[in-house]
């Protein structure tokens, strides 16, 4: 009898060793695949991933240098603007859209036709900024009277929220035209993503993920649109917009980050 209680003792704890053992191994392949899993969310800023390489995407901003970039009707990066911690940050002036002393808008040294872009901003509690796209330098003009925008705003506090037409000048609208639907811009200090794509004439407007808006250039219904609106009075053939023109981003006197520039031509 004593025999089999031992017989029956070190079977039970052969099998408790070896539950315990698979435990560990399972628990160790958690752990592996928890890492593997966090590894591959953490995504580097300011860089293509080697899908993006090969897809053909080309980085507009390095996160260390203003290299590409300067002041629009300017031969130099305004001082107005800084890169601080991976962004392109304009700084606020305190001043609205009169801006600091060597401020305004900054714009990539380069002309796109057909393209898809996509970046990352954040504005400061009350801040305005915005995305210009497809704009032209002409002496003396800020880049607005020849681009279209897409806002970039802090919805909650500032003014232009409750302005223009059906929150047509909320983040993420064709400025002061088509407003984007859903509304789904993050609160200022967070960081908000978006990707604007261009062809053709047909251009479509995404943010967080999400298709807010869609129209298309030089068309009855965009003249009309564009007619309707305050933009014929800053420049009469404003509709007309080019085929192909500067990116560029707008200085409204709040601070404003950018980061994670990339295009790929179409």
């Amino acid at each position: 009898m004593k025999q089999i209680l031992s017989y029956l003792m070190v079977a039970v704890l052969l099998v408790a060793a070896a539950c315990q053992s698979a435990q560990k191994k399972a628990e160790k392949a958690e752990d592996k695949e928890c890492c593997e899993t966090t590894k591959a969310a953490v995504v580097e800023l300011n860089a293509l991933s080697a899908d993006e390489q090969s897809g053909g995407w080309v980085l507009l901003f390095d996160g260390k240098t203003s290299q590409g970039w300067r002041g629009v009707n300017k031969d130099h990066f305004p001082t107005g603007w800084e890169i601080a911690d991976g962004t392109l940050h304009c700084k606020s002036s305190g001043k609205g859209e009169a801006g600091a002393t060597d401020g305004g808008d900054i714009l990539y040294d380069k002309k796109f036709k057909n393209f898809q872009m996509k970046l990352e901003w954040k504005i400061a509690e009350g801040g305005n900024s915005g995305i210009f796209y497809l704009g032209q330098e002409v002496p003396e003009w800020p880049i607005y009277k020849t681009a279209p925008e897409m806002q970039v705003l802090d919805n909650e506090r500032h003014p232009d929220a409750m302005l223009g037409k059906d929150g047509n000048r909320q983040a993420g609208s064709l400025y002061d035209l088509i407003p984007a639907k859903p509304q789904n811009a993050k609160p200022a200090g967070e960081w908000n993503s978006v990707e604007i794509i261009c062809y053709k004439g047909t251009v479509v407007h995404k943010q967080n993920g999400e298709t807010v808006l869609e129209y298309h250039l030089w068309t009855e219904d965009w003249n009309k649109m564009v007619a309707g609106s305050k933009f014929p009075g800053l420049n009469p053939d404003w509709a007309k917009v080019a085929e192909e023109g500067f990116i560029a981003l707008q200085d409204h006197g709040d601070d404003v980050w950018y980061r994670n520039i990339k295009i790929k031509e179409l």
